[in-house]
């Protein structure tokens, strides 16, 4: 079975970072994706809002260093899940289940940026991003 997504968009607010019982973090967020084509009518590309869910370091790096109005690259797979909410309906939920995000440029007006990246397979360079300093990356 082959389950593999990858999306390119903006992040639409900051990660919201939370931590289970256990102390496990998670880290969700919106992703905007532009569609690929333009509306006949108006000539405008529609945007998807996607919503994506990082667990354990990813997590934290995701919301550490990213924020709303970045341009990211998200890899990972889709996940459905149910549940009854308080008044007792059945709600369901698609997102993205995230294993890498990318750096993909900086907010709008920014200059520099890089393509750096963080996730189940990291580098070496990033099991260390807990030491930065100043808010800056240590790279």
């Amino acid at each position: 079975m082959l389950n593999r997504v990858s999306l390119q968009g903006r992040l639409t607010a900051d990660p919201e970072l939370r931590r289970t019982e256990k102390g496990t973090a998670t880290a969700s967020f919106s992703l905007a994706v532009e569609r690929d084509f333009k509306n006949k009518s108006t000539g405008e590309r529609g945007v998807d809002f996607i919503n994506c869910i990082a667990w354990g370091t990813t997590a934290e790096h995701i919301a550490r260093y990213m924020a709303k109005g970045r341009m990211a690259v998200v890899e990972g797979k889709v996940q459905t899940r149910n549940y009854t909410d308080k008044e007792g309906k059945r709600r369901y939920v698609t997102e993205i289940l995230v294993e890498r995000l990318y750096f993909a440029g900086d907010k709008p007006g920014e200059d520099g940026g890089g393509s750096y990246s963080y996730g189940a397979a990291a580098p070496q360079q990033f099991q260390d991003l807990g030491d930065a300093e100043d808010g800056e990356l240590p790279f």
